[in-house]
Protein backbone atom coordinates (compact mmCIF):
# COMPACT_ATOMS: atom_id res chain seq x y z
CA UNK A 1 0.00 0.00 0.00
CA UNK A 2 2.70 2.58 0.63
CA UNK A 3 4.21 1.99 -2.92
CA UNK A 4 1.15 3.09 -4.34
CA UNK A 5 1.78 6.66 -5.36
CA UNK A 6 -2.40 7.20 -5.32
CA UNK A 7 -2.65 6.40 -2.02
CA UNK A 8 0.45 9.26 -1.07
CA UNK A 9 -1.44 12.21 -3.18
CA UNK A 10 -4.99 11.20 -1.59
CA UNK A 11 -3.13 11.23 2.46
CA UNK A 12 -1.35 14.34 1.28
CA UNK A 13 -4.09 16.23 -0.25
CA UNK A 14 -6.41 15.15 2.56
CA UNK A 15 -3.79 16.62 4.99
CA UNK A 16 -3.60 19.73 3.07
CA UNK A 17 -7.04 20.80 2.64
CA UNK A 18 -8.23 19.39 6.21
CA UNK A 19 -5.25 22.23 7.31
CA UNK A 20 -7.60 24.96 5.25
CA UNK A 21 -10.53 23.40 6.19
CA UNK A 22 -10.17 23.40 10.15
CA UNK A 23 -8.02 27.22 9.82
CA UNK A 24 -11.74 28.48 8.33
CA UNK A 25 -13.67 26.40 10.56
CA UNK A 26 -12.07 28.50 13.45
CA UNK A 27 -12.63 31.50 11.80
CA UNK A 28 -16.44 31.13 11.47
CA UNK A 29 -16.39 30.43 15.16
CA UNK A 30 -14.39 33.84 15.36
CA UNK A 31 -16.61 35.73 13.55
CA UNK A 32 -19.87 33.84 14.76
CA UNK A 33 -18.94 34.97 17.83
CA UNK A 34 -18.23 38.93 17.09
CA UNK A 35 -21.92 39.13 15.10
CA UNK A 36 -24.07 36.14 16.82
CA UNK A 37 -24.83 36.45 20.53
CA UNK A 38 -27.38 33.11 19.87
CA UNK A 39 -26.30 29.31 20.39
CA UNK A 40 -29.88 28.61 18.07
CA UNK A 41 -29.25 31.04 15.63
CA UNK A 42 -25.29 30.26 15.16
CA UNK A 43 -26.88 26.49 14.60
CA UNK A 44 -29.17 28.40 11.96
CA UNK A 45 -26.44 29.86 10.05
CA UNK A 46 -24.10 26.44 10.09
CA UNK A 47 -27.11 24.05 9.36
CA UNK A 48 -27.97 26.90 6.40
CA UNK A 49 -24.57 25.89 4.37
CA UNK A 50 -25.73 21.89 4.91
CA UNK A 51 -29.11 22.69 2.52
CA UNK A 52 -26.59 23.22 -0.07
CA UNK A 53 -25.29 19.53 0.02
CA UNK A 54 -28.61 17.64 1.25
CA UNK A 55 -30.36 19.63 -1.81
CA UNK A 56 -27.80 18.10 -4.87
CA UNK A 57 -26.54 14.92 -3.20
CA UNK A 58 -28.98 13.00 -5.43
CA UNK A 59 -27.53 14.24 -8.01
CA UNK A 60 -23.47 14.22 -7.16
CA UNK A 61 -24.29 10.12 -6.57
CA UNK A 62 -25.35 10.19 -9.84
CA UNK A 63 -22.85 12.03 -11.72
CA UNK A 64 -19.78 10.29 -9.51
CA UNK A 65 -21.07 6.46 -10.95
CA UNK A 66 -21.56 8.15 -14.38
CA UNK A 67 -18.19 9.83 -14.57
CA UNK A 68 -14.94 10.28 -13.89
CA UNK A 69 -14.44 10.67 -9.92
CA UNK A 70 -10.69 12.23 -10.01
CA UNK A 71 -12.29 15.09 -12.29
CA UNK A 72 -15.36 15.54 -9.87
CA UNK A 73 -12.81 15.52 -7.25
CA UNK A 74 -10.92 18.13 -9.24
CA UNK A 75 -13.60 20.52 -9.74
CA UNK A 76 -14.92 20.88 -6.35
CA UNK A 77 -11.56 20.81 -5.23
CA UNK A 78 -11.57 24.22 -7.11
CA UNK A 79 -15.07 25.12 -6.19
CA UNK A 80 -14.40 24.63 -2.48
CA UNK A 81 -11.43 27.16 -2.98
CA UNK A 82 -12.97 29.83 -4.81
CA UNK A 83 -15.89 29.86 -2.23
CA UNK A 84 -13.69 31.29 0.24
CA UNK A 85 -13.99 34.44 -1.76
CA UNK A 86 -17.54 34.94 -0.34
CA UNK A 87 -16.18 35.22 3.27
CA UNK A 88 -13.75 37.80 1.82
CA UNK A 89 -16.39 39.29 1.37
CA UNK A 90 -18.41 38.63 4.52
CA UNK A 91 -15.70 39.90 6.78
CA UNK A 92 -14.97 43.24 4.59
CA UNK A 93 -19.18 44.06 5.45
CA UNK A 94 -19.77 42.54 8.36
CA UNK A 95 -22.24 40.48 7.11
CA UNK A 96 -23.61 37.13 8.17
CA UNK A 97 -25.81 36.69 5.43
CA UNK A 98 -22.49 36.73 2.86
CA UNK A 99 -21.12 34.12 5.35
CA UNK A 100 -23.75 31.65 4.95
CA UNK A 101 -23.69 31.97 1.21
CA UNK A 102 -19.63 30.91 1.70
CA UNK A 103 -21.17 28.29 3.91
CA UNK A 104 -23.74 26.90 0.65
CA UNK A 105 -20.59 26.76 -2.15
CA UNK A 106 -18.40 24.78 0.89
CA UNK A 107 -20.83 22.44 1.82
CA UNK A 108 -22.29 22.24 -2.02
CA UNK A 109 -18.63 20.99 -3.03
CA UNK A 110 -18.37 18.39 -0.25
CA UNK A 111 -21.34 17.27 -1.41
CA UNK A 112 -19.37 16.04 -5.00
CA UNK A 113 -15.90 15.77 -3.48
CA UNK A 114 -16.32 13.25 -0.40
CA UNK A 115 -18.76 10.37 -2.40
CA UNK A 116 -16.54 10.33 -4.79
CA UNK A 117 -13.21 9.83 -2.66
CA UNK A 118 -15.11 7.17 -1.04
CA UNK A 119 -15.98 5.50 -4.27
CA UNK A 120 -12.35 5.94 -5.33
CA UNK A 121 -10.66 4.62 -2.43
CA UNK A 122 -11.83 1.07 -3.14
CA UNK A 123 -10.31 1.40 -6.69
CA UNK A 124 -6.28 2.45 -5.92
CA UNK A 125 -5.63 -0.31 -3.36
CA UNK A 126 -6.85 -4.07 -2.72
CA UNK A 127 -9.75 -5.37 -0.91
CA UNK A 128 -7.40 -6.73 2.20
CA UNK A 129 -6.23 -3.19 2.66
CA UNK A 130 -9.33 -1.01 2.98
CA UNK A 131 -9.62 -1.05 6.70
CA UNK A 132 -6.01 0.12 6.89
CA UNK A 133 -6.18 2.97 4.22
CA UNK A 134 -9.26 4.28 5.97
CA UNK A 135 -7.43 4.34 9.22
CA UNK A 136 -4.61 6.08 8.01
CA UNK A 137 -6.95 8.57 5.88
CA UNK A 138 -8.80 9.40 8.98
CA UNK A 139 -5.20 9.44 10.83
CA UNK A 140 -4.25 12.25 8.64
CA UNK A 141 -7.69 14.27 8.65
CA UNK A 142 -7.56 14.28 12.28
CA UNK A 143 -3.88 15.20 12.34
CA UNK A 144 -4.90 17.81 10.04
CA UNK A 145 -7.44 18.62 12.41
CA UNK A 146 -5.15 19.15 15.27
CA UNK A 147 -2.20 21.27 13.75
CA UNK A 148 -5.32 23.26 12.08
CA UNK A 149 -6.77 24.14 15.13
CA UNK A 150 -3.73 24.88 16.62
CA UNK A 151 -2.20 27.36 14.41
CA UNK A 152 -5.20 29.08 13.86
CA UNK A 153 -5.58 29.65 16.94
CA UNK A 154 -2.50 31.10 17.57
CA UNK A 155 -2.62 33.26 13.73
CA UNK A 156 -5.70 34.44 15.54
CA UNK A 157 -3.65 36.23 18.13
CA UNK A 158 -1.39 37.29 15.35
CA UNK A 159 -2.68 37.76 11.55
CA UNK A 160 -6.13 39.29 10.80
CA UNK A 161 -9.17 37.41 9.89
CA UNK A 162 -8.74 37.87 6.56
CA UNK A 163 -5.38 36.46 5.90
CA UNK A 164 -6.63 33.42 8.10
CA UNK A 165 -8.93 32.58 5.25
CA UNK A 166 -6.27 33.32 2.68
CA UNK A 167 -4.48 30.70 4.06
CA UNK A 168 -7.38 28.47 3.58
CA UNK A 169 -7.92 29.47 0.06
CA UNK A 170 -4.41 28.44 -0.68
CA UNK A 171 -4.42 24.70 1.35
CA UNK A 172 -7.79 24.38 -1.03
CA UNK A 173 -5.83 25.23 -4.05
CA UNK A 174 -2.87 22.48 -3.02
CA UNK A 175 -5.89 19.76 -2.70
CA UNK A 176 -6.82 20.58 -6.24
CA UNK A 177 -3.09 20.63 -7.64
CA UNK A 178 -2.83 17.39 -5.71
CA UNK A 179 -6.06 15.60 -7.01
CA UNK A 180 -4.59 16.31 -10.81
CA UNK A 181 -1.73 13.71 -10.15
CA UNK A 182 -4.14 10.98 -9.41
CA UNK A 183 -3.99 8.50 -11.57
CA UNK A 184 -7.40 6.14 -11.60
CA UNK A 185 -8.35 3.25 -13.11
CA UNK A 186 -12.21 3.38 -13.06
CA UNK A 187 -12.88 0.66 -15.70
CA UNK A 188 -12.86 -1.75 -12.58
CA UNK A 189 -16.51 -1.57 -12.95
CA UNK A 190 -17.43 -1.46 -16.61
CA UNK A 191 -21.02 -2.32 -15.78
CA UNK A 192 -21.37 1.05 -13.76
CA UNK A 193 -22.04 3.09 -16.60
CA UNK A 194 -24.42 1.34 -18.76
CA UNK A 195 -26.30 1.18 -15.28
CA UNK A 196 -26.27 4.70 -14.72
CA UNK A 197 -27.06 6.00 -17.76
CA UNK A 198 -30.86 4.89 -16.79
CA UNK A 199 -30.38 5.08 -13.29
CA UNK A 200 -33.20 6.82 -10.91
CA UNK A 201 -30.28 7.86 -8.53
CA UNK A 202 -30.93 6.87 -4.70
CA UNK A 203 -33.99 5.12 -5.52
CA UNK A 204 -31.83 2.17 -6.77
CA UNK A 205 -29.65 2.22 -3.88
CA UNK A 206 -32.65 1.87 -1.20
CA UNK A 207 -33.46 -1.78 -2.50
CA UNK A 208 -29.38 -2.80 -2.28
CA UNK A 209 -29.09 -1.50 1.28
CA UNK A 210 -31.97 -3.74 2.49
CA UNK A 211 -31.71 -6.57 0.66
CA UNK A 212 -27.95 -6.61 2.90
CA UNK A 213 -28.28 -6.39 6.68
CA UNK A 214 -25.04 -5.22 7.36
CA UNK A 215 -24.97 -2.13 5.50
CA UNK A 216 -28.38 -1.39 6.83
CA UNK A 217 -27.75 -1.89 9.93
CA UNK A 218 -24.47 -0.30 10.09
CA UNK A 219 -25.63 2.77 7.98
CA UNK A 220 -28.32 3.17 11.23
CA UNK A 221 -25.44 2.64 13.54
CA UNK A 222 -23.59 5.44 12.48
CA UNK A 223 -26.34 8.10 13.31
CA UNK A 224 -25.09 7.66 17.14
CA UNK A 225 -21.84 9.44 17.03
CA UNK A 226 -23.84 12.00 14.81
CA UNK A 227 -25.38 13.11 17.66
CA UNK A 228 -22.33 14.10 19.81
CA UNK A 229 -20.44 15.22 16.53
CA UNK A 230 -23.68 17.48 15.13
CA UNK A 231 -23.32 20.20 17.87
CA UNK A 232 -19.64 19.79 18.75
CA UNK A 233 -18.48 23.19 18.17
CA UNK A 234 -21.28 24.26 20.29
CA UNK A 235 -20.30 22.27 22.88
CA UNK A 236 -16.85 23.22 22.91
CA UNK A 237 -17.97 27.18 22.65
CA UNK A 238 -20.37 26.33 25.59
CA UNK A 239 -17.34 24.63 27.48
CA UNK A 240 -15.18 27.61 27.09
CA UNK A 241 -17.95 29.83 28.49
CA UNK A 242 -19.00 27.76 31.24
CA UNK A 243 -15.25 26.99 32.42
CA UNK A 244 -14.48 31.19 31.91
CA UNK A 245 -11.44 30.03 29.60
CA UNK A 246 -10.16 30.39 25.90
CA UNK A 247 -7.73 27.88 26.15
CA UNK A 248 -10.09 24.95 27.13
CA UNK A 249 -10.99 24.78 23.73
CA UNK A 250 -7.93 23.89 22.11
CA UNK A 251 -7.39 21.27 24.75
CA UNK A 252 -10.66 20.03 23.66
CA UNK A 253 -9.85 20.01 20.53
CA UNK A 254 -6.07 18.36 21.07
CA UNK A 255 -6.77 15.48 23.30
CA UNK A 256 -9.79 14.77 21.11
CA UNK A 257 -7.83 14.33 18.03
CA UNK A 258 -4.99 12.52 19.39
CA UNK A 259 -7.48 10.59 21.00
CA UNK A 260 -8.79 9.76 17.59
CA UNK A 261 -5.57 9.21 15.88
CA UNK A 262 -4.85 6.36 18.43
CA UNK A 263 -8.26 4.48 17.82
CA UNK A 264 -7.61 4.71 14.47
CA UNK A 265 -4.53 3.37 14.53
CA UNK A 266 -5.29 0.43 16.87
CA UNK A 267 -8.36 -0.44 14.87
CA UNK A 268 -6.54 -2.81 12.32
CA UNK A 269 -5.12 -4.81 15.34
CA UNK A 270 -8.93 -4.81 17.72
CA UNK A 271 -10.35 -5.49 14.09
CA UNK A 272 -7.93 -9.15 13.84
CA UNK A 273 -9.63 -9.65 17.30
CA UNK A 274 -13.03 -9.07 16.80
CA UNK A 275 -15.68 -8.79 14.89
CA UNK A 276 -16.98 -5.67 13.01
CA UNK A 277 -20.35 -5.76 14.47
CA UNK A 278 -18.95 -5.72 18.33
CA UNK A 279 -16.76 -3.32 17.31
CA UNK A 280 -19.04 -0.92 16.01
CA UNK A 281 -21.35 -1.63 19.55
CA UNK A 282 -18.66 -1.56 22.21
CA UNK A 283 -17.64 1.50 20.81
CA UNK A 284 -21.92 3.20 20.10
CA UNK A 285 -21.85 2.52 24.41
CA UNK A 286 -18.80 4.20 24.82
CA UNK A 287 -20.08 7.63 22.82
CA UNK A 288 -22.92 7.42 25.28
CA UNK A 289 -20.69 7.34 28.21
CA UNK A 290 -18.35 10.04 27.11
CA UNK A 291 -21.68 12.35 26.91
CA UNK A 292 -22.85 11.46 29.77
CA UNK A 293 -19.24 12.64 31.50
CA UNK A 294 -19.92 15.94 29.77
CA UNK A 295 -22.39 16.70 32.95
CA UNK A 296 -19.44 17.52 34.50
CA UNK A 297 -18.34 19.62 31.87
CA UNK A 298 -17.62 22.31 34.38
CA UNK A 299 -14.22 20.25 35.77
CA UNK A 300 -11.29 20.84 33.34
CA UNK A 301 -10.05 17.28 33.48
CA UNK A 302 -13.11 15.52 33.33
CA UNK A 303 -14.41 17.83 30.09
CA UNK A 304 -11.00 16.97 28.36
CA UNK A 305 -11.46 13.26 29.50
CA UNK A 306 -14.80 12.73 28.16
CA UNK A 307 -13.55 13.86 25.11
CA UNK A 308 -10.81 11.49 24.55
CA UNK A 309 -13.24 8.85 25.28
CA UNK A 310 -15.03 10.20 22.45
CA UNK A 311 -12.50 10.65 20.12
CA UNK A 312 -10.90 7.05 20.84
CA UNK A 313 -14.45 5.74 20.23
CA UNK A 314 -15.11 7.13 16.85
CA UNK A 315 -11.58 6.28 15.64
CA UNK A 316 -12.31 2.96 16.02
CA UNK A 317 -15.86 3.45 14.96
CA UNK A 318 -15.72 5.01 11.59
CA UNK A 319 -12.85 3.26 9.72
CA UNK A 320 -14.70 0.04 10.62
CA UNK A 321 -18.02 1.83 9.14
CA UNK A 322 -16.71 2.70 6.11
CA UNK A 323 -15.00 -0.62 5.58
CA UNK A 324 -17.83 -2.52 5.66
CA UNK A 325 -19.87 -0.20 3.45
CA UNK A 326 -17.07 -0.32 0.77
CA UNK A 327 -16.36 -4.19 0.81
CA UNK A 328 -20.92 -5.03 1.26
CA UNK A 329 -22.28 -2.43 -1.38
CA UNK A 330 -21.34 -2.89 -4.89
CA UNK A 331 -19.10 -1.20 -6.50
CA UNK A 332 -21.87 -0.20 -9.62
CA UNK A 333 -23.61 1.65 -6.43
CA UNK A 334 -20.73 3.44 -4.81
CA UNK A 335 -21.23 6.93 -5.55
CA UNK A 336 -24.64 6.86 -4.98
CA UNK A 337 -24.73 5.06 -1.78
CA UNK A 338 -21.87 7.61 -0.64
CA UNK A 339 -23.80 10.27 -1.74
CA UNK A 340 -27.06 9.34 0.14
CA UNK A 341 -25.03 8.35 2.92
CA UNK A 342 -23.60 11.70 2.96
CA UNK A 343 -26.79 13.67 2.72
CA UNK A 344 -28.34 11.30 5.25
CA UNK A 345 -24.99 12.28 7.49
CA UNK A 346 -26.18 16.10 6.27
CA UNK A 347 -29.65 15.62 7.53
CA UNK A 348 -29.03 14.37 10.80
CA UNK A 349 -26.22 16.69 11.62
CA UNK A 350 -28.53 19.89 10.77
CA UNK A 351 -30.82 18.15 13.14
CA UNK A 352 -28.76 17.74 15.88
CA UNK A 353 -26.92 20.73 15.50
CA UNK A 354 -30.92 22.82 15.65
CA UNK A 355 -31.72 20.61 18.11
CA UNK A 356 -28.30 21.30 19.67
CA UNK A 357 -28.47 24.98 19.93
CA UNK A 358 -32.20 25.10 20.92
CA UNK A 359 -31.17 22.99 23.89
CA UNK A 360 -28.23 24.82 25.11
CA UNK A 361 -30.81 28.29 25.23
CA UNK A 362 -33.61 26.14 26.62
CA UNK A 363 -32.16 23.85 29.41
CA UNK A 364 -28.07 24.37 29.05
CA UNK A 365 -25.42 22.14 28.33
CA UNK A 366 -25.22 19.84 31.49
CA UNK A 367 -28.91 18.62 31.63
CA UNK A 368 -28.89 18.19 27.82
CA UNK A 369 -25.70 15.98 27.67
CA UNK A 370 -27.50 13.98 29.97
CA UNK A 371 -30.23 13.67 27.47
CA UNK A 372 -28.02 13.19 24.79
CA UNK A 373 -25.96 10.25 26.26
CA UNK A 374 -28.77 8.25 27.77
CA UNK A 375 -30.58 8.41 24.14
CA UNK A 376 -27.09 7.09 22.91
CA UNK A 377 -26.77 3.83 25.12
CA UNK A 378 -30.97 3.31 25.06
CA UNK A 379 -30.28 3.40 20.45
CA UNK A 380 -27.70 0.87 20.93
CA UNK A 381 -29.04 -1.17 23.16
CA UNK A 382 -32.09 -1.37 20.96
CA UNK A 383 -29.95 -1.62 18.45
CA UNK A 384 -28.00 -5.01 19.80
CA UNK A 385 -31.60 -6.50 20.61
CA UNK A 386 -32.82 -5.96 17.13
CA UNK A 387 -29.61 -7.83 15.36
CA UNK A 388 -29.64 -10.65 17.94
CA UNK A 389 -33.48 -11.28 17.58
CA UNK A 390 -32.65 -11.42 13.95
CA UNK A 391 -29.18 -13.18 14.34
CA UNK A 392 -27.49 -10.33 11.95
CA UNK A 393 -24.03 -10.71 14.09
CA UNK A 394 -23.93 -14.42 12.82
CA UNK A 395 -24.48 -12.75 8.93
CA UNK A 396 -21.63 -10.56 9.47
CA UNK A 397 -19.48 -12.70 10.61
CA UNK A 398 -19.91 -15.27 8.38
CA UNK A 399 -19.74 -12.88 5.32
CA UNK A 400 -16.16 -11.32 7.11
CA UNK A 401 -15.10 -15.16 7.12
CA UNK A 402 -16.21 -15.53 3.86
CA UNK A 403 -14.34 -12.12 2.33
CA UNK A 404 -11.12 -12.81 3.41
Amino acid sequence: MWKNRNVWIILTGEFVAGLGLWLGIIGNLEFMQEKVPSDFVKALILAGGLLAGVAIGPLAGRLTDQGSKKKIMLISSIVRALSVLFMFVAIETGSVLWMVVFLVFLQGSAAFYFPALQAAIPLIVKERELLALNGVHMNVSTLSRVIGTAIAGILLTLISLRDVYALSLVAYLLLAVATWFLKIDETVAPSAKKVDKSSGGFKDVFPIIKSIPVIFMTLVMTLIPLLFIGGFNLLVINISELQDSTAIKGWIYTAEGIAFMVGAFLIKRIGEKFSMFSILFTFSFLIGIAQLMLYFADIPAVSIAAFVLFGFSVGCFFPTAVTIFQTRMPKDYHGRFFSFRNMLDRIVFQVVLLVTGFFLDLIGLQLMVVLFGISSILMTGAFLVYTRKHKLHIETDEAERLSS
